[in-house]
């Protein structure tokens, strides 16, 4: 039976959960746990716990069938469990025993000393960092976070730090008067302890002696037989009789005057640890709720690890009678000692209320039933044991246990006697909310008698709904299922070439003993085991035969399953890999995207060089047209502006042949990409698969292959006549350009084609239309106008022209 929880007076509990519903009753229920090993169950969950006191609350853990509780319980775990599996987990603060302390503290007139109230400074400080790690995951984990309580004021921190050190010694800073006190004590010790000396120095054969001390009072050795010896009071003697202790009678006032000091000293010891325990006693009901909550978090967090390392999830909890459903379940003890575990998938239907288990032994029938049991003993615990999503465990008000040999000498019981004695009680108490766990069933005695008494025992539980998991190697239960509902068959399976066993579970198929296989493995003698086969009933060789058929099949699906599963790893493989190149391909295409776009930037930068360079002959040509005396020299100019327009348009032809494009829906009015000059309008066609493009006010010859059209775009009306550089044998230049809609390269081109045409056609302003937007193209403009020498002003149009959306600039005459 679960021990009560071990109160230590008033303080906090030191085992049980104060929220904790009662657990199940009965000594039976405690004899199925210790059967079960509950308790080393429990040992490896408390293993996670930060501190002894955590360690303790989950030890006095026992099953209860409350569900509500188990509820909140499991999903509070799930929660923390979590944080766990994201890597930020709650990290706990342990907690120091202060369980007398608190008691004591609750007391009116009693006094703590110095190492009670390191403890409960101990106290404070977990509980403020248990309660701010609460806080902090308040959003991720509300129920956990509902442990939080009022912590006192941290002066009560403050004082306890400057009054104590860590091994509970009052400090000097703990009060003025302690400080004098101890200054005065050690004043009259030195003055003491200097005119023993200098007593001492003028004794008869003093030696190396020195001042020690005997019954609280300061002496000096002398030799019993000196002849001169300083008069005094004997305190003490050697253990030879030959040295005497000795006060001296002068310095016995310095001697009184010393304890008179540390009398002093002490009271106002007594007065500091007083005030303090004063100080803690209107905040113990707080005291005593955060130390409580400190050890339930503890209790909370090594419970929600020991979760997340053994890969458990929330079961869901349902009133018994109920479905029985573990899916990847596995035995808690064998987890916790590092071995391999076999995982099981484990389902009780709401009309199948018995599973009779088959199989050789050493197949593991027993562990599979001890770990059922010890994982709803777990789940009733607030423990999540270690199974899968999606299981269903109904909550048991009693859980009964016969496995292993209860044979005892002293009682007078055999070993079926025992079993008879167990199984009486199972039968008597049994209901459709228990829980009963029956290993090798109706052995021990003759197997007929045996198997009719098991069988009937196993019908009687499973007509009264008791949820049962029994193991055997009679063939008779094993006909059970056929005859009876509610009764279902399984097995743990057997490799029958290698005899050794699996450990897998089946359900819905009895398993064969192998007993005649593992003799003849072991050697016996081939005669001895024929003789043995003939021997066996026709019925059992045939069901036999049957079971050793229905493992054949078996494994022949099993074998084919796996191919397919190969297959199916081959194929998700392969699918990985074309996954993989597509991302490659795509990496690649990203990048050549990238390279197209340097070199668009580097195109456009070259194109702006070779507009520079032409915009510089366009100058030379003026300059020498209105310097021209001559009309010959003014055709000379003439044509070296021609020269230089038209070297500039091949420059910007040949940076466009090397950009994509497609010429198939390319008209007139048609907006396009140019790539190295911008964006600009067709406005003629040419029968050479050429176009002319106006860009700003800047006419460009392109390949018609080598534009891009804008989608929905169509031909925008002209804001001034366009200004024709080439192919005419005269300039005409607008007073106005219109830049909306261009990018900032294109904007600043255009605009200085513009203004070379403004300049070539001796126009005394021109009006540039950038637009208000996002100021990038004005930008752009004012800086081109302000580094131009051929601007002599600039700025920005009226407010009934345009504003800040137009700049209008005067040109040098």
């Amino acid at each position: 039976m679960a021990t009560e929880p071990v109160r230590l007076s008033d303080g906090v509990q030191g085992s049980t959960d104060p929220g904790t519903p009662s657990s199940l009753p009965g000594a039976r229920m405690s004899a199925a746990l210790e059967t079960l090993e509950f308790t080393r169950a429990l040992e490896a969950v408390a293993g996670f716990a930060a501190g002894p006191l955590g360690v303790g609350r989950i030890l006095a853990r026992r099953p209860t069938a409350d569900l509500a509780w188990i509820r909140d319980e499991l999903t509070r775990v799930e929660e923390v469990a979590a944080l766990c599996r994201r890597k930020t987990p709650i990290v706990v603060e342990p907690v120091p025993e202060t369980g007398s302390a608190l008691a004591r503290l609750r007391v009116e007139g009693s006094v703590l000393d110095g190492p009670e109230l390191v403890r409960v400074r101990g106290l404070l400080r977990a509980a403020r960092l248990n309660a701010a790690e609460l806080r902090r995951v308040a959003d991720e984990a509300p129920l956990a976070a509902e442990l939080v309580v009022l912590i006192p004021d941290k002066a009560l921190d403050r004082r306890l730090e400057s009054a104590l050190d860590d091994d509970g010694q009052l400090l000097d800073g703990a009060s003025p008067a302690l400080a004098g006190a101890r200054r005065a004590v050690q004043s009259a010790r030195a003055r003491l302890i200097r005119k023993l000396e200098t007593i001492l120095r003028a004794a008869e054969g003093a030696g190396d002696a020195g001042v020690t001390v005997r019954g609280g009072r300061y002496v000096i050795p002398v030799r019993r037989d000196a002849r001169q010896r300083p008069a005094g009071i004997v305190h003490d003697e050697s253990a030879s009789h030959g040295t005497l202790f000795l006060e001296p009678t002068a310095a016995i006032e310095l001697g009184n005057a010393l304890r008179e000091a540390e009398a002093a000293e002490e009271q106002e010891r007594t007065r500091v640890l007083r005030e303090l325990t004063a100080l803690l006693r209107p905040c113990w009901e707080d005291l005593r709720a955060g130390a409580e909550m400190c050890v339930r978090l503890d209790d909370l967090v090594a419970r929600a690890r020991y979760a997340a390392a053994v890969e458990g999830f929330r079961p869901e909890m349902l009133a018994a009678p109920a479905p029985l459903v573990i899916l990847n379940g596995r035995h808690p003890l064998l987890l916790a000692a590092g071995e391999t575990v076999i995982p099981f998938d484990l389902s009780l239907g709401s009309a199948e209320r018995t599973l009779v288990v088959s199989g050789p032994n050493t197949g593991g029938k027993t562990v599979l039933l001890k770990a059922v049991g010890l994982l709803g003993a777990l789940a009733q615990s607030g423990i999540i044991p270690p199974v899968g999503a999606g299981g269903q465990l109904p909550v048991f008000t009693q859980f009964f246990a016969d496995i292993g040999d209860h044979q005892s000498l002293a009682a007078n019981l055999s070993t079926f006697s025992a079993h008879l004695a167990a199984l009486r009680g199972i039968l008597t108490q049994a209901d459709d909310a228990t829980l009963v766990l029956l290993d090798e069933i109706g052995s021990g005695t003759d197997p007929a008698e045996g198997a009719a008494l098991a069988g009937a025992a196993l019908l009687s539980l499973t007509r009264r709904g008791t949820t049962t998991l029994a193991t055997t190697h009679l063939g008779t239960l094993k006909t059970l299922p056929e005859r009876h509902p509610g009764v279902v068959n399984a097995s743990l399976q057997f490799d029958a070439e290698t005899i050794r066993p699996t450990y897998r579970f089946e359900k819905g198929v009895p398993g064969r003993s192998y007993g005649l296989a593992i003799a003849r493995r072991l050697g016996i003698d081939d005669g001895v085991i024929a003789e043995a086969e003939a021997d066996v009933p026709r019925a059992a060789r045939t069901l036999d035969a049957l079971l050793a058929d229905a493992e054949r099949r078996a494994r022949t699906l099993e074998a084919g399953e796996a191919a397919l599963a190969a297959r199916d790893a081959e194929s998700e493989a392969l699918a990985a890999r074309l996954t993989a190149a597509r991302a490659e391909v795509e990496a690649r295409e990203g990048e050549l995207r990238r390279r197209e776009r340097d070199a668009e930037r580097r195109a456009r930068e070259q194109a702006r060089t070779h507009l520079l360079e032409a915009r510089q002959l366009v100058e030379d040509a003026l300059g020498a047209a209105r310097s021209a005396v001559d009309e010959g020299a003014a055709r000379d100019a003439r044509r070296l502006l021609e020269e230089g327009i038209t070297a500039e348009a091949r420059a910007v032809a040949a940076v466009e042949d090397e950009e994509r494009g497609t010429g198939a829906s390319v008209a007139v009015g048609s907006r396009v990409r140019t790539g190295a000059t911008g964006i600009g309008e067709v406005v003629e066609l040419r029968g050479d698969g050429r176009a002319v493009v106006m860009v700003g006010g800047l006419r460009v010859v392109v390949d018609t292959r080598q534009v891009e059209v804008l989608a929905g775009t169509g031909p925008r009306p002209p804001a001034a006549d366009p200004v024709r550089l080439a192919h005419h044998p005269t300039v005409e230049a607008p007073l106005e350009v219109d830049l909306r809609g261009m990018t900032g390269d294109e904007a600043e081109m255009a605009a200085l084609a513009a203004l070379d045409a403004a300049v070539l056609a001796d126009r005394p302003y021109l009006r540039i239309i950038h637009g208000k937007g996002t100021g990038v193209v004005r930008a752009r403009v004012q800086q081109l106008l302000n580094r131009d020498p051929r601007v002599q002003s600039h700025g920005f149009a009226p407010s009934n022209q345009g504003g800040t959306g137009a700049t209008v600039a005067e040109l040098r005459p």
